[in-house]
């Protein structure tokens, strides 16, 4: 029976941490839902830690819906949660609904998709239509040229004001969950006292409702200098079951992310 999203909100309302991984093939699914993960994203990411991209933008659709429908196969506990990618939504809340249902039916339980209060009419129209989202505020990705880099955001306090009011029109058009990348501990603690909804960390600090890395930057395969917000968990881990348990682990103890990883 899979994790369902009253039930991850239920618990995330209990005090109980939640832990999300991004996931990409059935394999991965497999071992993932075993050690515990919660809910398993299946992030645009893997453009650039599967593909080899510098960016996440030229990821298609047809491509998530792919890794979500492998991922869908893996796992039979975790909830799914499909990307959408790159220009499969911004145009109109009708594209992002035909986008959204693609990733549905190849075994998403909930999309995610990027942006603050520009976001909030699509958002309304996919959970009017039985489309459960997960929103991603701070640090977006797919907006990288237009915030001149992978930096973090709400620093100023007029940022800081921005981000906790889009995260609350955006809880108020519907979404189940908000995620924040990159952001300062302290803002990302407000947001998720602002709100009813669980929150999810990337880079966010302790004091969300849980947390979510990237399954190659975790176990240490992405070559390269890691994000701050990185730890590695197959470090002492005799396997890759044994590093994601770990991690599943830390985060339900309260004792990841610690300062060092935070902004």
């Amino acid at each position: 029976m899979r994790n369902t999203i009253p039930q991850l909100q239920e618990r995330a309302k209990g005090g109980e941490k939640l832990v999300m991984l991004t996931c990409y093939d059935s394999s991965f699914a497999t071992i993932s839902d075993e050690a515990g993960v919660d809910i398993l994203l299946i992030g645009d990411s893997l453009g650039m830690v599967i593909q080899g991209r510098d960016s996440t933008l030229a990821v298609t659709l047809e491509q998530a819906e792919y890794h979500v429908a492998c991922v869908a196969r893996g796992s039979h506990k975790a909830l799914v949660l499909g990307d959408l990618p790159f220009g499969a939504y911004q145009e109109s809340p009708q594209q992002a609904f035909h986008s959204a249902a693609r990733l549905m039916s190849a075994g998403a339980g909930m999309v995610k998709l990027e942006g603050g209060a520009h976001m909030v009419e699509t958002t309304r129209f996919l959970v009017d239509r039985g489309i459960p989202v997960c929103s991603h505020i701070g640090l977006t990705p797919q907006s990288v040229h237009t915030l001149g880099g992978y930096k973090v955001q709400g620093k100023s306090d007029d940022a800081a004001e921005k981000l906790v009011a889009d995260a609350q029109a955006l809880e108020a058009a519907g979404a189940s969950i908000v995620l924040m990348e990159m952001m300062p501990a302290a803002l990302a603690a407000r947001v998720t006292r602002s709100l009813h909804v669980p929150t999810i960390g990337i880079g966010a600090g302790a004091d969300v409702s849980g947390q979510v890395l990237v399954v190659y930057d975790m176990l240490d395969i992405f070559p390269g200098r890691k994000p701050r917000f990185v730890k590695n968990f197959m470090e002492g881990a005799p396997s890759v079951k044994a590093g994601i348990e770990a991690y599943v682990k830390a985060v339900k103890a309260k004792t990841f992310p610690a300062a060092e990883h935070s902004f």
